[in-house]
């Protein structure tokens, strides 16, 4: 606790004052450390033996942000625009004395103080956009007259971290320490005061330019697919390049108040936190440590395990890829480099960490090379012998202890369990594809599963940068077993009339990247028509496009035809689903978008709360953050369960009993929770206190 209040503790080094803020775990900028900052500036200019200000926090952050638990309540005061305010007036230099994390209000804290110093290593960013939000305390106005408004433009609406490094105007000394930031505090003294607010060289070029932002800000809005707030973010910039910095301000403000109060940030926001619940575990003893992953082994070196293996090479943990054959692991490393020498080409990898990556790789035929990995993951055809064969291999040779994980899609990890004497040391970790760039993993809990291997999947998907979540066993587990209900609307309404380019745009219009058609092109059509051979099933249109040897974009010519990757319509897929459709006695009609749209989502919705009656899912929020981050459910909605809530589930559920009596499908009719729910008139989740 410090003296001026339990987050703030003003100190003194000769001339200069240092006031410290400790608001455990990244100094979150809520009331309590707001007006413990205000008191302290108060108790500086009363002393005037101090003739410069250092503020700094932990070495783990400056300040990671506001507390967006305050979101939606009326905040106590100081609000952080007053604190930036009485810092920016102060009349002795404020130096912000940067380490580990300056993100969100925390930067805009520091973009307040007439200087900045950080320490190497450190994180700089405005990441707010990913809340729905923009920067509200003068980080859209300040951040141009640094950085230039091109790319501040860039940096606010991708919202992504900058390292210290490449924070080019951003920072004005780099300091590794504490003495470092007081000894530069102390060069300070006696200069005029530089205020950010008073800069605007950098703004001239795009004055004199006005459709300099307008190109800057068309690809951004783009990828944005419609959302709010960077196109909120675009606005704001534009205003600290036209308008008085006051009036830029006040430009923001307004923005930032539209936005909070607007269903696309509540959604976000839900977001946010429903990542960090998917990780709680019921039951989970507390205080349980992982053991440490200091060496992965994959088996299988095809797309997905390749992209898995590159998971652990990424995060600087050394990876043995195990195939059968010398040439199919040949070929798989020759595409992990190739992945790589991408990354190069696009800027996102310099060209000496492809050697450095390479390295962390062992490639063999060998199976023994696995006998020190700390965990293996399968990553090998999808057939249940085949699964018996490589299980029963590991249990023999894997160390004691080893965590053995599927990468299975759809099969029953207790079955594969039961082919190892270790079935507590088993899980699924079904990673999406390709591995290497998906950010979901699905951690699939077994009936045998000990904790301490769900703890360390968890702990692995920390590691290698995905956002997990533990589901149980079932055919499909969470994702796979909700889009197979997509599935078999998305073939019914080619049935009953709908075109394959209406139904994709309807769902890209909704905020996927793709539709269900044009995704399946990608995948490849025949990976399904397999799995439904091999389950005596059916699905007529799909069926009849792979036996005339349209498999997708790998043969260019699927539900599409293809010019390279560009799909276009094709009337040879019309004539072949006309021809079902005789086949069949199907008589079409024309099929609205509201149909297509309530037909796409709906019965999605409907089983994942048959997956919460059974318990495969714990929380509604753990189906969003599988679909969010594994099928590209558009954010701004908060993920199918959230959106079913703002929706209501009465219509809904009604809208499921209109299609089950129509089409006379009673797969279609509302699971007992939804209709429960539907009576009681609530939703799936309450709102919290965050999202509300």
């Amino acid at each position: 606790m410090g003296n001026i209040n339990a987050a703030v503790d003003l100190q003194q080094d000769g001339d200069v004052a240092v006031i410290v803020m400790d608001n455990p775990p990244v100094n979150a900028l809520g009331y309590v450390l707001r007006g413990g900052l205000m008191q302290a500036m108060e108790a500086v200019r009363a002393k005037p033996e101090a003739k410069a200000v250092v503020l700094i926090g932990t070495p783990r952050a400056f300040s990671g942000g506001a507390d967006i638990t305050e979101f939606g309540t009326i905040q106590k005061q100081p609000l952080l625009p007053e604190v930036i305010a009485v810092i920016e007036a102060f009349d002795r230099p404020v130096i912000a004395a940067m380490s580990g994390v300056a993100l969100g209000g925390g930067l805009e804290l520091a973009l307040g103080c007439h200087y900045r110093v950080a320490a190497p290593g450190s994180k700089l960013g405005l990441p707010e956009v990913k809340l729905g939000i923009l920067p509200g305390a003068g980080g859209t106005q300040r951040l141009p007259r640094l950085m230039g408004p091109v790319a501040a433009l860039k940096a606010i609406v991708a919202g992504t971290h900058i390292p210290v490094e490449k924070a080019e105007g951003l920072v004005d000394a780099m300091c590794a320490t504490r003495e470092e930031a007081v000894a530069f505090a102390r060069s300070c003294i006696g200069k005029p005061l530089a205020r950010v607010r008073d800069r605007d060289e950098k703004l001239q070029e795009a004055r004199a330019n006005p459709g300099l932002l307008d190109e800057a800000a068309a690809p951004l809005l783009k990828r944005a697919r419609g959302q709010l707030s960077p196109a909120a973010c675009v606005q704001a910039v534009m205003g600290a390049v036209n308008l008085p910095f006051d009036e830029g301000l006040a430009l923001e403000r307004k923005l930032f108040r539209d936005l909070v109060n607007s269903k696309e940030s509540r959604a976000q926001r839900h977001a946010f936190f429903a990542e960090r619940e998917a990780t709680k575990v019921p039951g989970m003893p507390a205080g349980l440590k992982a053991a440490p992953v200091k060496k992965a082994a994959i088996i299988g070196a095809g797309t997905m395990g390749g992209g898995i293996a590159m998971c652990f090479a990424n995060a600087g943990i050394p990876v043995t890829i195990v195939e059968l054959k010398q040439d199919a692991l040949d070929r798989g490393m020759g595409v992990v480099e190739k992945n790589y020498r991408t990354a190069v080409s696009r800027g996102s990898m310099q060209e000496g960490d492809v050697a450095k990556r390479m390295a962390l790789f062992t490639a063999t035929t060998d199976w023994s090379a696995i006998a020190d990995a700390d965990v293996v993951i399968e990553a090998v055809f999808e057939t249940m012998e085949v699964k018996r064969e490589v299980f029963t291999k590991l249990d023999a040779i894997a160390k004691p202890g080893a965590l053995l994980a599927s990468n299975t899609s759809t099969l029953d990890v207790d079955q594969i369990a039961s082919f190892t004497k270790r079935p507590q040391d088993v899980l699924g970790m079904h990673f999406f594809s390709p591995a290497n760039v998906m950010k979901l993993l699905e951690i699939v809990r077994g009936k045998a599963s000990s904790y301490e291997s769900l703890a360390r999947a968890l702990a692995i998907g920390r590691a290698i940068g995905k956002v997990s979540a533990v589901v149980g066993v079932c055919d499909g587990f969470v994702g796979n077993r909700m889009l197979h209900k997509r599935s078999a609307q998305a073939e019914a309404l080619l049935l009953e009339g709908a075109l394959p380019q209406q139904v994709d745009a309807v769902v890209t219009k909704f905020g996927f990247p793709m539709g269900p058609y044009a995704m399946g092109d990608l995948a490849g059509l025949d990976v399904g028509w397999r799995i439904r051979q091999g389950r005596g099933t059916t699905a007529p249109i799909a069926d009849a496009l792979c036996e005339a040897g349209r498999y997708g974009q790998k043969t260019n010519a699927g539900y599409y035809k293809y010019d390279g990757r560009t799909p276009s319509p094709d009337p040879e897929v019309q004539r072949i689903i006309a021809e079902q459709q005789r086949k069949l006695g199907v008589n079409p009609r024309t099929i609205g978008d509201d149909e297509i749209f309530e037909r796409m989502f709906y019965p999605m919705i409907n089983e994942g709360a048959r997956i919460l009656e059974e318990g495969i899912a714990t929380r509604p929020s753990d189906i969003d953050v599988i679909w969010m981050n594994g099928y590209g459910w558009p954010i701004r909605t908060g993920g199918p369960m959230h959106y079913a809530d703002t929706v209501g589930l009465k219509h809904i559920a009604d809208r499921l009993d209109f299609y089950a009596d129509r089409n006379g499908d009673e797969t279609l009719r509302p699971a007992k929770l939804l209709r429960d729910l539907a009576n009681q008139g609530a939703g799936f989740a309450p709102p919290t206190k965050a999202a509300a």
